[in-house]
């Protein structure tokens, strides 16, 4: 009798046990979730163009300048965050990443182009603003163009950077908006594929392989552009081989180069393939017009060994030359089978007595 009551005695404490565990653990990643969340929730910052007052409906500032001009506009800075913060508020200048991303020179670093253009009160080239939760702030700037600036579109982006410390990092959360200054004088939209290749993967089916098309992109002009991108391969006389495939090329910035590459399916093994690619120019929907723009197309050369029809010549070869063969042989032993007949009716002839006269 003591051994059944100690047996559920002992099922009962391993349960609790299980149960506290499982709630322990719980309790640990809704607290950590939590704390995530709380963190995002203080470091909160936003900024957009102004009005002077609250934002306004430009997702960039965008401006036609001539050299030696001045303009000047603003900036609402805001704290979305749940815990004072200052706010460092600065320009800099913009490039291209290897992704095509619009990138922003880091916090440190001294920006030598439109970034250089921007100032704030008094001249200041950058603006420490503290602000309580929920607060925000209208920041007024100017932009000065240089005497000698250069002719087309100079990127930049206000920016808004906070220090905070994660465990023993210091971590620099930034917000910025897009500034895009355009140079009255010559402008120049050129796109050109500088250069373009293609390599041919074959499948066990002949008549879908795959080929791959790398080209890379270069703004040779003074003007911010994207384009529409179609690629596909032709054959014999102009005739399409797989299918066609299409792609949006983000904005690329002046002086700016990419390389992509982009596979079309359904390529037959067909021998001479002629892979190809088409440019649409276009322009952002918040960018100075720069008016008509030209579409740029390249193509180049690559060999889809058609080893199915490769197969199909050595069949058609060996059956040939196995029925030449064999046509050969039995005309030789037709031949030999008649000469042979001829000498065994001529032995049979010679054996025969001679009949009595």
């Amino acid at each position: 009798m003591p051994e059944k009551t100690a047996l559920p005695l002992t099922m009962k404490r391993l349960v609790s046990l299980v149960l506290a565990a499982l709630f322990l653990a719980l309790a640990m990643v809704s607290a950590t979730t939590a704390q995530a969340a709380r963190a995002d929730d203080e470091s909160g910052i936003s900024g957009a163009p102004s009005d002077g007052s609250s934002t306004d409906d430009r997702s960039r500032f965008s401006y036609k300048l001539s050299p030696g001009q001045q303009i000047s506009d603003d900036y609402l800075v805001k704290n979305t965050g749940t815990i004072p913060q200052t706010m460092k508020v600065f320009a800099t200048d913009a490039y291209n990443t290897d992704d095509g991303s619009y990138g922003l020179l880091d916090t440190d670093a001294a920006p030598t182009d439109a970034g250089s253009w921007v100032s704030f009160a008094d001249g200041a080239k950058q603006l420490e603003i503290p602000l309580a939760p929920g607060a925000s702030q209208v920041v007024p700037f100017t932009m000065t163009v240089p005497a000698d600036a250069s002719p087309g579109d100079h990127a930049a982006g206000i920016v808004i950077s906070v220090l905070s410390t994660d465990g023993q990092v210091l971590v620099d959360r930034r917000v910025a908006t897009r500034l895009y200054a355009r140079v009255a004088g010559a402008l120049q939209a050129a796109l050109t594929v500088s250069s373009i290749s293609a390599s041919y993967d074959a499948q066990l089916n002949p008549f879908d392989g795959t080929t791959t098309v790398t080209y890379t992109v270069r703004n040779n002009g003074n003007i911010a552009l994207g384009a529409n991108a179609v690629i596909g391969v032709n054959t014999y006389l102009g005739i399409a081989a797989g299918t066609l495939q299409r792609a949006e090329l983000a904005e690329m910035l002046p002086g700016s180069t990419r390389t992509l590459s982009v596979q079309v399916p359904g390529v037959g093994q067909l021998g001479y393939l002629n892979p190809y690619i088409s440019l649409a120019p276009t322009i952002d929907a918040d960018a100075q017009d720069p008016g008509p723009l030209a579409t740029v197309d390249r193509d180049t050369v690559t060999v889809a060994m058609p080893w199915w029809l490769v197969i199909l010549l050595v069949i058609a070869a060996l059956v040939f030359f196995f029925l030449r063969w064999r046509r050969a042989r039995d005309a030789k032993n037709a031949v030999a089978w008649a000469e042979y007949s001829e000498a065994e009716a001529r032995r049979k002839a010679a054996e025969q007595p001679v009949a009595a006269g």
